[in-house]
């Protein structure tokens, strides 16, 4: 019992940061309809310019984090008026191979800055852990699942009581409709795009904690939390954070018990194990467990 707490208490924090990547997705999905591919290497980038600011430029820890979001946000706008808005209206697929495009480019700069080498955040709580009940809980995780609900929870607020959030929300429901009510629909895919760039940033800085570490391959997470958005509905806020959730708990319960059940199966099925999940829900469920079912009228 305690192995199983101790491996559920890691899931959900796991589940916690990739919630956080999921709604990235499900956000830009919502506004534009299109995938982002790019946005393991925001979470990539956000970590590290938290690592520059911190270690680096000597910032504190918790005043680097906040900086680095708005500096995503700001990556984030830049990305959408620069590049996406000139495609408004063009093919779907010419604007997913935009973000795969962008994705390589900012791996590749990446990479030329900080090299491939594995870093360490400087974390204020590092490796230390606390005792609950018989059950080791890494301060970081308790961190994680604290910092990640306390900002999913500023996103519902903000997306249904604030103007912007129901203008984002008028948005994805029908761009045309929002047109003529003279909602600003490119306003509000750059404001998909800021919050995708600030809550992928923390993602990636809880992905890179102990006993993690910031190497060019965290950018590769992403597509391990992309199951949580298909999961829980590519077009659902809500769905995401369930989706994220389970596919966290999912991945460490395989990860723990499966080399003691099946150690036939190799060491690296929880790679997997999400994808295999998600194959099965998408079966009986084809847009997710929460997501927007398209009925079409001849």
């Amino acid at each position: 019992m305690t192995d199983f707490l101790q491996l559920l208490v890691q899931g959900v924090a796991l589940g916690a940061a990739y919630a956080l990547v999921a709604l990235g997705f499900v956000v830009i999905y919502k506004a534009t309809a299109v995938i982002n591919f790019a946005h393991g290497e925001l979470m990539l980038l956000g970590a590290y310019l938290v690592y520059g600011l911190h270690v680096e430029a000597g910032l504190p820890y918790l005043l680097a984090v906040p900086l680095a979001m708005a500096l995503m946000a700001l990556v984030g706008w830049g990305v959408e008026r620069l590049l996406l808005r000139r495609m408004v209206g063009r093919p779907t697929f010419s604007v997913v191979m935009i973000t795969l495009g962008l994705a390589i480019v900012l791996r590749q700069v990446i990479a030329a800055r900080f090299g491939f080498e594995e870093r360490l955040l400087g974390d204020p709580w590092g490796s230390s852990a606390l005792a609950l009940g018989g059950v080791q809980v890494n301060v970081v995780s308790v961190v994680t699942v604290a910092a990640s609900g306390t900002l999913l929870g500023l996103f519902f607020a903000f997306f249904r009581g604030t103007k912007a959030g129901v203008a984002m929300r008028a948005a994805a429901f029908d761009h045309e409709a929002a047109l003529a009510l003279g909602i600003p629909v490119r306003s509000v895919h750059a404001w998909s795009w800021m919050i995708a760039g600030a809550t992928a940033t923390v993602a990636g800085i809880f992905l890179a904690a102990f006993p993690a570490s910031l190497s060019p391959g965290l950018g590769f997470a992403a597509f391990r939390a992309f199951p949580a958005a298909i999961l829980g509905g590519l077009d659902s806020p809500g769905g995401a954070v369930v989706g994220g959730l389970t596919v966290g708990v999912v991945e460490m319960l395989v990860q723990g018990y499966q080399p003691q059940l099946a150690p036939w199966l190799g060491t690296d099925v929880h790679v997997v194990a999400a994808y295999v999940l998600m194959i099965g829900v998408l079966m009986v469920r084809p847009y997710g467990l929460f997501g927007t079912r398209e009925v079409e009228r001849v």
